[in-house]
């Protein structure tokens, strides 16, 4: 389990600065054409918007399979290590729970009632700009499974 969580780590890291970087030319491009050319670039706004969003799922995908999201710490210390990784486990049964009602079912909802509309710039789906929300749900469920599993072997080992 740990080497798919490995695995998912190097390809979302990669997928994350992939985006970064074509968001970065984009950027420039849109600013070069507003104000060297003095021609706007219609698509080019919409495109960074939404590829912005894409990256901030994936980015928040990787920070949950890290364990590094946000948390109450002044709790979670006071705590003894054994009941602050029952704590951990039950935090990311809430994390598992969240994932596939809001990110997995309701995304796909959301992605197949947007299938119809089309954005206005690019003319793509709207359910395509959406469909980040199941993917990414999938991709932090998995990594919530993991998470659970080495924290039962911890909690085991003591």
């Amino acid at each position: 389990m740990n080497k798919l969580k490995k695995t998912m780590d190097q390809i979302l890291s990669a997928v994350c600065a992939i985006m970064f970087s074509f968001m970065t030319v984009i950027a420039v491009y849109q600013v070069v054409t507003r104000y060297v050319f003095n021609n706007p670039s219609s698509f080019s706004e919409e495109l960074l918007t939404y590829s912005f969003a894409w990256m901030s799922m994936f980015a928040a995908t990787l920070v949950f399979g890290e364990r590094d999201h946000m948390r109450l710490a002044y709790f979670a210390d006071k705590l003894t290590e054994k009941k602050g990784i029952v704590l951990a486990v039950a935090t990311e049964c809430v994390i598992l729970i969240f994932t596939i009602l809001v990110l997995i079912y309701g995304g796909i909802s959301i992605t197949r009632l947007t299938m119809t509309q089309v954005t206005a710039s690019l003319g793509i789906p709207m359910g395509y700009v959406y469909s980040i929300m199941p993917v990414s749900g999938v991709l932090t469920a998995i990594y919530s499974i993991i998470n659970i599993s080495n924290l039962c072997r911890q909690l085991k080992a003591q």
